[in-house]
Formats: C-alpha cells, sequence, structure tokens
C-alpha cells in the first residue's frame, strides 16, 4: 500500500478555495484553483503566492561549516563570504550524480540549505553522514517531521512583477527594506508576525521573494496576504511547471538526478572546476566531461512535447526532460538532453506519439522577467 502524502499547513486554506490537489513527491498539493493557465498569466503579468512548505529548511551552525560546505558542494561558497547572500549549487555524489540541487545562503550567524521536498529525507542523512570529518557543526533542520527539527518554519512564494510593490504594501514598515534586498540575496526583518526571511529568488523567471515563516504564524501569514487587497492571488504547482520551463529551470526528478552529471545538465555554470579546492564528485567530473548538450526546444507545428520523447538529431538520438505547452508562447516547448554539437536554430525532430514532429534548437531559457527571449 502506498504511503498517505503528507501535507503542509496550508492544506485545508487550499481546499476552502476549490484547489485540484496531487500527490508530488509525497507530498499532497495544489495543482491549480480552478485555471492553470490564468495562474500562469497571472504570475506572468501581475503577482501570485504559491505554497512551497513541502521544500525544507536546514540550518548549519558552527565554525567549521564553511569548511564543510566546501566540500559538500559543487559551487563554492567563497562566492558568499559576505551575509546575507544565496548561491545556487548541486550536491553531488561520488560519481558526479546530482544528488539535489539546492539554495545555500550565508547568514550573520549560519549558513541556510533550502533543498527540494522529494529528495529531502535523503539529503539530511547524506550531510549528516559527510560532516562527521567537521567536527563542531549543528545541523539543525527547519521542517516539520524532518530529522531532528527545531524551530520549524513555512515557506510561501510571492512571485511575479508585482511582488515588490505588493509585498511593501503588506508590510509597510519594512518598505525601504524589502527593496534593498538584492537578487539572490536574503534578510531576517520583522513583522507582525515575527522575524520572517525574505529572499529575493523563485522558480518561476519572474520577481519574487520566498519568505521562510515560523510554523505557528504561517496561516495566518498566508490570510493575511490572499485576503489583503494586494491582488495576490494563489496559483499552484501546475503553473509553477509551466512558469519554470519557459524559464529554463531544472526540475529535480525530470532534468536531473543522482544519474546525470551537471555538465550534462545546463549546470556547468554552477560547478567550480577551477580552484584547487576538492569537491565530492569532482574527481568523476574531471574524468568523464561533458557528454550531452542541454538546450531548448520549440515545437514548429501541433503537438505537445512531454517528459522522455524521443528526439531525432542528425548526430545521434536524445531526449525530451520536460516539456510542456507555454501559455506565454502559445507554443510547445520542452527541455532536452541532446548529443554533443548542435546548432542553435536548427531542426530537429520529436517523436510524438510514433510521429516525427519538426522542432527548432533554442538556448533554454524561452521567457524571464516577462520578456520573450527566443
Amino acid at each position: 500500500m502506498a504511503p498517505t502524502p503528507a501535507r503542509t499547513i496550508f492544506f485545508q486554506s487550499h481546499i476552502d478555495i476549490g484547489a485540484k490537489m496531487i500527490d508530488f513527491g509525497g507530498w499532497e498539493m495544489p495543482i491549480h484553483y480552478g485555471s492553470q493557465i490564468s495562474e500562469h498569466i497571472h504570475t506572468r503579468n501581475v503577482v501570485s503566492i504559491f505554497d512551497v512548505s513541502h521544500m525544507a529548511v536546514v540550518d548549519l551552525f558552527g565554525a567549521n561549516s564553511e569548511h564543510f560546505l566546501k566540500f559538500l558542494l559543487a559551487n563554492n561558497v567563497d562566492k558568499i563570504k559576505a551575509p546575507n547572500r544565496g548561491l545556487y549549487s548541486c550536491m553531488l555524489n561520488p560519481e558526479g550524480g546530482i544528488i539535489d540541487d539546492l539554495i545555500v545562503y550565508h547568514l550573520e550567524d549560519r549558513y541556510r540549505l533550502v533543498i527540494n521536498a522529494s529528495t529531502a529525507a535523503d539529503d539530511l542523512t547524506w550531510i549528516l553522514e559527510q560532516s562527521k570529518n567537521y567536527p563542531g557543526i549543528e545541523i539543525i533542520p527547519r521542517r516539520l517531521g524532518l530529522g531532528e527539527c527545531h524551530g520549524p518554519e513555512v515557506l510561501l512564494a510571492i512571485q511575479g512583477p508585482q511582488a515588490l510593490k505588493s509585498l511593501q504594501t503588506a508590510f509597510p514598515n519594512i518598505s525601504k527594506e524589502l527593496e534593498s534586498i538584492s537578487y539572490f540575496h536574503a534578510r531576517f526583518l520583522p513583522s507582525p508576525f515575527g522575524n520572517l526571511m525574505f529572499a529575493r529568488t523563485g522558480y518561476t523567471g519572474e520577481d519574487g521573494f520566498e519568505i521562510s515563516i515560523p510554523l505557528e504564524n504561517g496561516n495566518a501569514v498566508w490570510n493575511y496576504l490572499t485576503q489583503s487587497p494586494h491582488n495576490i492571488l494563489p496559483a499552484g504547482l501546475g503553473a509553477r511547471d509551466t512558469l519554470r520551463i519557459e524559464a529554463g529551470y531544472n526540475l529535480y526528478g525530470q532534468d536531473m538526478s543522482s544519474a546525470t552529471s551537471p555538465l550534462d545538465s545546463g549546470l556547468g555554470w554552477t560547478v567550480d572546476l577551477h580552484s584547487e579546492r576538492d569537491f565530492i564528485g569532482k574527481t568523476a567530473l574531471l574524468k568523464n566531461g561533458k557528454q550531452w548538450d542541454f538546450l531548448g526546444l520549440v515545437l514548429l507545428s501541433k503537438g505537445i512535447i512531454r517528459g522522455h520523447q524521443q528526439v531525432v538529431t542528425p548526430l545521434g538520438n536524445g531526449e525530451i526532460c520536460s516539456g510542456t505547452y507555454s501559455p506565454s508562447l502559445e507554443k510547445s516547448i520542452g527541455l532536452a538532453r541532446l548529443p554533443v554539437g548542435q546548432v542553435l536554430n536548427s531542426v530537429v525532430q520529436v517523436n510524438i506519439r510514433n510521429q516525427l514532429i519538426d522542432a527548432k534548437i533554442v538556448k533554454p531559457q524561452f521567457v524571464r522577467k516577462g520578456q520573450i527571449l527566443i
């Protein structure tokens, strides 16, 4: 018998406003609240709120945390020496496969990791095991039910071109502080709901913030932001997926996994192979190099690109990792792993229901900040 999916504290709020719920990575989450396309377009043009509390925060305290993270992560935390900065990185196994992709923040008194929902328990086990050679590190999960959780927090994402304006209206006492937060930076700021961490990050290709909230105040923040006149409408995982594919953002389990290298997943820019620093998976990456191109595709006629479809190219066959109908482009788009040497704007074929449909190769970024990039 399959285990019962977990629920975030916002589950009843989702049900009360008519959400359609699905099992996503072992969590019962809203796929949409009536219209996935409307939620997508509202996020691109205005601002939406997403429940992302299935993801997990893990805090690392102790003087040895920096040295440990230099070994644990493929990207180099030396890039975030100054407090309140964030860094996107992959965490690799010794074979160079991706255990997870995550964001690490260097805060005033700690490092903070934000990890994926479906991998969180395995991630924590891996992190604890690897930290044994780095004494003095305290590792504290913040998601309820994950390891020895203390001070649980929940996560909400406010995404869209009006995200800053809406949050400034909602929290006028910290208006200037919110505006001062640069992209991929974070700050703890006071609010009527306690100290909240506002991070200028997101998964939609639009401006926005991800907010870490004390568990006991989570529902109050959700109700305040969705019921106040800020035009912040709830959006589900369906819109989140089409938005992230348009933006060219990878999804763990579709575009990457423990069997794929970041070099083959369009994430070579996140890997520091140039410094003398060693890290888990570095030897394998140097030995194997890049074996695939990770590129975007736009279908040139009717049909929908979906994951695992075969892509036929003059250099050999590849595979669709993620595919969808793009509401912004009104075309089908996809992210694909293809044989090395592809030429941008050339035409390949996607096998859709045993029919080869032409598609154009493009850079794996279709829409960001409301701008069409292809």
